[in-house]
């Protein structure tokens, strides 16, 4: 099986802040894991942390300084592991790199923080190669507010900056993620998607139904979200999932929760957003390693050309109608 993973926060956790080197290292995922486990492509987040987090891990530049830092590592690990890993900035570079034998790296931002309200900024991004942004993370940014478990809080819409850096990233070919984002505003996006004709996608996100985690998406959302041609990358992490236990992340947890996604959205609108290197859960599968096992579990529930549409095919469709 070959996998198309829509998240991961290695690139931050274990490149920037940890010093460990991409190829191999202790982390969920490296580059090597990536080759050897059958990875099509893999999202790379740079995450920005602020406030707390910012305190938490002596983070001391802007948020656009710790970008330029995060982007400049990323070109530098992939030029020394370009035996195993390109750079993607269309779906016709994750084809060719999959003619050539090498793994996909996408460049994607969590949290839009990063533009404090300029658009400009936004057209250096897409020049950076940045394919993906999540439009904000836990807090207040110059598009939004994150998700929240009080209602008001959670209804709140995109300001309007954040309406016009939406319209502005479907125009570029940067694809929306509204995975931390308000409820208010994943309404906003969907507005906007069927303006444009453009898909948007949750890259790791799960169902409220399921678990009421305020990161999660309701039914409701997810019909949406597969009616517009979007996708919903499932997160690993176990309390966005039903049923588990002792902060451990079972297999079958992912897999109930899969097929719950497929039931609501279809089978067209489900993804793998592992949340690999930013999840705190123990994960019976361990890593990136763990992915056919993933695959072959999900295989005793649903036909195999389903499956893979969940494993790669649907991010490469999305991805090819989102980007460019």
């Amino acid at each position: 099986m070959r996998f198309f993973d829509l998240h991961c926060d290695t690139l931050t956790m274990s490149g920037l802040l940890k010093k460990a080197p991409l190829r191999r290292n202790n982390g969920h995922l490296d580059f090597v894991r990536l080759k050897s486990t059958g990875a099509i492509a893999q999202c790379f987040a740079i995450w920005i942390p602020t406030h707390r987090c910012a305190q938490k891990y002596g983070v001391k530049d802007s948020p656009w300084e710790f970008y330029q830092k995060a982007n400049s590592l990323f070109k530098e690990e992939l030029q020394k592991n370009n035996d195993l890993i390109a750079p993607a900035l269309k779906i016709e570079d994750v084809e060719q790199n999959i003619k050539n034998g090498l793994v996909s790296a996408i460049l994607t931002i969590e949290d839009s923080v990063v533009l404090s309200g300029s658009l400009e900024k936004l057209e250096t991004l897409y020049q950076d190669g940045v394919r993906l942004m999540t439009l904000t993370w836990n807090y207040e940014n110059s598009l939004g507010y994150p998700n929240d478990r009080e209602e008001a809080k959670t209804n709140l819409e995109l300001k309007p900056f954040g309406k016009e850096a939406v319209l502005r990233m479907m125009d570029l070919g940067i694809a929306v993620d509204v995975s931390h984002l308000s409820d208010g505003g994943f309404y906003n996006v969907a507005e906007l998607s069927q303006k444009m004709h453009i898909p948007f996608l949750a890259s790791h996100s799960c169902a409220r139904s399921l678990q009421p985690h305020p990161r999660n998406l309701t039914d409701e959302m997810l019909h949406i979200l597969g009616d517009c041609g979007g996708i919903c990358g499932v997160n690993f992490e176990d309390s966005f999932l039903p049923d588990t236990e002792n902060h451990l992340t079972k297999i079958a947890d992912i897999v109930r929760c899969t097929c719950y996604l497929c039931n609501q959205a279809g089978i067209d609108a489900v993804a793998i957003g592992s949340d690999f290197d930013g999840i705190e859960s123990k994960l019976e599968m361990g890593g990136y390693e763990g992915l056919p096992l993933l695959a072959e579990a999900l295989n005793k529930k649903l036909p195999a050309s389903q499956v893979e549409k969940i494993c790669y095919r649907n991010a490469m469709r999305f991805f090819g109608a989102a980007i460019h």
